[in-house]
């Protein structure tokens, strides 16, 4: 997926384009209308606002951008399916997408299929995929970040029926093994590194510019931390310490009452279970732990006697020790880095310039990827970001140490 938006990488640009939209097509099969219409909380949205959503990027600022654009194909649209751009215009309220029932699920299937066709035809012309290639490509991306997102919401969705409804019969957040031994770890000497995206492949634009850092030695676990090792931390009352929590963690433990991961469940004295995209299911152990916040990390790692990585430690050892276990495919992992531009930052020209850039504030980085993250999608310099409290992503640890 990541390759040059150049003239060698666009002759195959319809044919991602096809393939990624038909994908988000997948993940809402065998799902109801009124599967697809639900939002349990602000954070969360839709799966049909998310199939709008990507469609309207589409239509905005490739199509609309057009020196002949096609007709706006409904006006009310322009509204109802615009996330965050302010420069765009009026936005529908967050917290209310669920209250759409207009337009329908086959509406907004018609309003993809329209868009497909216009894309497509666009496409189909070289001149215009080597003058739209990088474009294209970023709405793309875009659309993956949504795939991961609707997945994550429709598994808070469903948590909140006591029926335990379920997306799939295999949960790929308990399916990843990991050894029970202690936590091993790996040194790394630091000194002047490089990071950030350099490379001619896809990157957004809060990845760069490519820049040096200076590191001083550091110890990065070998693997995520697991349902198993952060089982140890409950047993030992980790919720009922104060002087292993940063004071808003603190705070936050005591009004939600926290006392285990989100979606982990236990009653009376049975074994604990987890509920998952496949349903209510026996905890995994051996599985990483996932759905905890910057907090929960945090208070673990200090358990621990260790410390969250920084963003620099992580992608250093990202890039220099690719072997290490679990960098992609299982869990984001929480960095003590908070969300800041890049020395010498730029954000891209006009509204599609606020992807990343205004929201570098009191948001925590993330790292790797998780078992929802579609593939193609992670690479050492991505940086993802989420509020310090935000538990419904896939999001688990890895562990650094000073030597």
């Amino acid at each position: 997926m990541n390759r040059p938006a150049s003239l060698t990488a666009v002759s195959e640009l319809a044919l991602d384009y096809a393939r990624i939209r038909a994908h988000s097509l997948e993940l809402i099969q065998g799902l109801s209308h009124e599967d697809c219409q639900l939002q349990s909380m602000t954070d969360a949205s839709p799966l049909k606002w998310h199939l709008a959503h990507t469609t309207w990027f589409f239509e905005t600022f490739i199509l609309a951008a057009l020196p002949e654009p096609p007709p706006v194909i409904d006006q009310a649209y322009k509204v109802l399916f615009n996330s965050y751009y302010v420069g765009i215009g009026e936005r529908h309220l967050r917290a209310e997408r669920g209250l759409l029932s207009r337009p329908t699920l086959e509406e907004v299937l018609h309003y993809r299929q329209q868009i497909d066709e216009q894309m497509q035809h666009l496409l189909s012309s070289p001149s215009q995929r080597t003058k739209l290639a990088a474009l294209v490509t970023l709405g793309l991306q875009h659309e993956q970040q949504h795939q991961e997102l609707m997945l994550t919401d429709l598994k808070h969705h469903f948590s909140c029926n006591p029926l335990m409804p379920a997306w799939r019969t295999n949960a790929p957040e308990q399916c990843s093994a990991i050894a029970t031994e202690p936590y091993p770890y790996r040194e790394f000497t630091g000194g002047l590194c490089e990071i950030g995206a350099s490379d001619a492949s896809f990157s957004y634009d809060n990845e760069g510019p490519y820049h040096r850092v200076w590191l001083e030695p550091f110890l990065l676990g070998e693997r995520n931390v697991s349902n198993a090792d952060y089982m140890a931390f409950i047993t030992d009352g980790g919720y009922q310490r104060p002087e292993l929590w940063l004071s808003d963690g603190w705070d936050w433990v005591n009004q939600r009452q926290a006392r285990a991961p989100l979606y982990w469940l236990q009653t009376a004295d049975e074994p604990w279970q987890a509920f998952t995209l496949a349903g209510r299911q026996a905890l995994n152990l051996e599985a990483p732990v996932c759905h905890i916040n910057l907090y929960e990390a945090d208070a673990y790692a200090r358990w621990a006697g260790a410390r969250l990585p920084t963003e620099a430690e992580w992608e250093h050892a990202a890039r220099t020790a690719p072997d290490l276990a679990g960098l992609f495919g299982q869990v984001w992992q929480w960095t003590n880095s908070a969300y800041l531009p890049y020395p010498g930052y730029q954000p891209a020209a006009g509204a599609v310039g606020e992807y990343n850039g205004k929201f570098m504030i009191n948001q925590m980085v993330l790292r790797g990827s998780s078992c929802a993250t579609p593939a193609g999608h992670s690479r050492p310099s991505y940086r993802n970001f989420f509020p310090p409290a935000a538990q419904w992503q896939f999001s688990g640890l890895r562990l650094a140490r000073n030597p």
